[in-house]
């Protein structure tokens, strides 16, 4: 169940709506037992730990009320997986796909992955803290209540996908790429240090600070054709 929260307020006295943060109860857990995660696999109320699960095809499989711990995900074949009412700590990994994966009431907390496929994906109500996480395709993808604190997001590529209620608290977020993408109530005040590649005429529906505003200046000048001189 998620926790509600109060939104801040933006520019012109418009309130930002809050992200709801997941709230994880897990039961107690049984240890995996072992083996490799099978296509279409039901995990429910499993503990995974210092799992190596590096090139293997879980497509289609549903984990519920599950803990990965200090799990190895590189090329872990995840499309359209499901992981609902869990929590992934420490897990590391390049090329992880989570495609068309749907991710509900999840804590990621301290994870370290690159060039991990989220094309499409479902998030709600996902907790994102720290760690860092180079070169995330969230192409297409549609997030709600989803709060990025803490970490560092370098390269991150939101093309086309619809963010509403998503909040960056002390996080850095460098060369994010929002081309196409459609944004509402998204909090970038909190981002430690905000820089955007693309897509700044996608930017209605976000809050920035006035900070945040003169740091950008020079490319908004830049992709609008305005000179600046003293």
């Amino acid at each position: 169940m998620a926790r509600s929260a109060a939104g801040g307020t933006g520019a012109g006295g418009t309130r930002v709506k809050a992200a709801r943060r997941p709230e994880i109860r897990l039961p107690a857990l049984e240890p995996f037992p072992g083996g490799e995660l099978e296509p279409d696999g039901d995990y429910d109320g499993l503990e995974f730990r210092d799992a190596d699960f590096a090139g293997q095809d879980g497509s289609g499989s549903r984990f519920l009320d599950c803990a990965l711990t200090e799990c190895a995900l590189d090329e872990a074949g995840l499309r359209h997986a499901s992981v609902l009412d869990s929590t992934l700590t420490s897990v590391r990994g390049v090329g992880t796909n989570l495609a068309e994966a749907t991710l509900r009431d999840v804590e990621l907390i301290d994870a370290r992955l690159g060039g991990t496929q989220m094309h499409a994906a479902v998030l709600e109500r996902v907790l994102i803290r720290g760690g860092k996480i180079d070169y995330l395709n969230l192409r297409m993808a549609r997030l709600r209540d989803v709060v990025f604190e803490g970490c560092v997001l370098v390269e991150p590529d939101f093309g086309g996908a619809r963010l509403e209620r998503v909040e960056f608290v002390d996080c850095a977020l460098t060369g994010a790429d929002l081309h196409a993408a459609t944004l509402k109530d998204v909090d970038l005040r909190g981002a430690a240090s905000l820089e955007i590649s693309r897509g700044l005429d996608r930017l209605a529906g976000a809050v920035i600070s006035t900070t945040q505003l003169l740091d950008l200046a020079p490319v908004l000048a830049a992709q609008w054709g305005i000179r600046v001189e003293d």
